[in-house]
């Protein structure tokens, strides 16, 4: 590819949720180590799976991948990210450009249990205009992501797990 060539249009992953399903995490898509994997936050710097385990008691970093997912539908979150493609170099939030939104009504809509939508980090949260539409509570957590090393573990800890206790997933 030239250098002033198009990067190409990045596809992100598929949603994760149950009929049980209480709190939607929305992330803004997945970086180069997720999208390798196919997996969620599946850079090993990234907090989200050592919050969620911090919060729930349990060792999910020692989890296959689909076990770790069973544990999320089980406590009632889900996933998605709010973009469904976009052009991007790296996994920097601020890279990305020719962004897609996921079809977040009709998804949301589809989830007869859900009580709320989170939002991880701050580009995420750039739609909230569209899910504070929705007639349900809205939150802005922290990034999990390493580019977010102003908060700590156990600040991030902290926030995501007050969110939680409200929609009985703590």
């Amino acid at each position: 590819m030239k250098p002033d060539a198009p990067k190409p249009l990045l596809q992100g992953l598929p949603p994760v949720a149950g009929p049980g399903t209480r709190l939607l995490l929305l992330g803004s898509f997945p970086g180069v180590a997720s999208l390798q994997a196919r997996q969620y936050y599946a850079h090993p710097r990234n907090q989200f799976w050592p919050v969620l385990g911090a919060i729930w008691g349990l060792d999910l970093m020692a989890m296959p991948y689909a076990q770790r997912l069973a544990a999320v539908v089980d406590k009632g979150l889900g996933l998605w990210d709010v973009y469904a493609r976009c052009r991007r170099a790296g996994s920097l939030d601020s890279a990305i450009t020719d962004a897609q939104l996921n079809p977040l009504p009709a998804f949301i809509a589809s989830l007869p249990a859900l009580a709320a939508v989170a939002h991880n980090g701050g580009e995420s949260a750039r739609v909230m205009r569209i899910t504070r539409q929705l007639g349900l509570p809205v939150y802005r957590l922290p990034s999990t992501s390493p580019a977010n090393a102003s908060w700590t573990f156990e600040r991030k800890r902290m926030a995501w797990a007050e969110v939680f206790r409200q929609h009985q997933l703590a």
